[in-house]
């Protein structure tokens, strides 16, 4: 399959008052047409701002990507048309009513009004929202909002959804059926999802492969089960055990490290 995303030497420093933090110090991957990668690392990795720098909501300091063939330097108004975004926090109005937030979503891509009403309605067919189109976001749960989270990410049908941490907080109910969702959305429409999660059960559910970053590099890359083969000593393994074999011992991997590539 063709890649969607391609990233080589992607790197990123932050000034802060006691000196600059190679935040992302060289980023290479791949993801492929209808793949669902999980994006993994412990906390201050570099996953969220690999991710921000995919979107466009952040400058690269270095290196270079395409998403779905577009250049993150030269063509940012190319990746955002080609890409849909969900964040941790999620942004919708909780004083206007889900018809409204995807209705206004729908018009900023500058969808005609006829046309905007109209995606609105297909888009809370797919997701599960028809019944709640005339509620106030504020009213919904956690799991209503995520998937109004993601219908607005969908609006402009991108050919990759990148997901920050879907997920969190919500209960297990919710977590299932988001997970289905994200399996609907590549199965039927061949959308390719670039995800990050701390929730490794999450990860080892939902994802095709795996890409691991340690200290603003990748560690690791791999399906799920081959991981666990060379790096917890089974098949079986926990992706638990696994993501601590990988990243919590031995030395600290530096910039010139290679991936582990299995």
């Amino acid at each position: 399959m063709a890649a969607v995303i391609s990233a080589a030497g992607l790197a990123r420093t932050f000034q802060t008052r006691s000196g600059p933090v190679e935040a992302v110090r060289c980023v290479d991957l791949t993801v492929r047409e209808g793949e669902i990668l999980g994006f993994l690392g412990p906390n201050g990795a570099g996953k969220t701002t690999t991710l921000r720098m995919l979107t466009t909501l952040l400058k690269p300091g270095g290196g270079a990507a395409t998403v779905a063939g577009c250049d993150l330097a030269t063509d940012a108004a190319g990746v955002r048309r080609a890409s849909g975004y969900v964040a941790q926090s999620g942004g919708v109005d909780p004083q206007i009513t889900v018809r409204e937030e995807l209705v206004t979503q729908a018009r900023m891509y500058r969808l005609p009004k006829a046309e905007a009403v109209e995606r609105a309605a297909e888009l809370a067919r797919e997701l599960g929202l028809t019944e709640l189109l005339d509620r106030k976001t504020g009213a919904l749960s956690g799991g209503q909002r995520r998937r109004l989270d993601i219908a607005m990410a969908l609006t402009h049908r991108p050919k990759v959804l990148f997901l920050d941490e879907p997920t969190t907080g919500l209960d297990p109910g919710s977590r299932a059926d988001l997970w289905d969702l994200v399996r609907r959305l590549r199965d039927e429409h061949g959308t390719t999802v670039f995800l990050t999660t701390h929730y490794l059960d999450e990860a080892d559910a939902l994802a095709d492969r795996l890409v691991v970053v340690d200290r603003g590099v990748v560690v690791a890359d791999g399906t799920p089960s081959a991981l666990k083969l060379a790096h917890g000593g089974s098949i079986d393994a926990t992706l638990q055990d696994t993501f601590l074999a990988i990243t919590g011992r031995g030395p600290a991997p530096t910039a010139d490290t290679a991936p582990v590539a299995v």
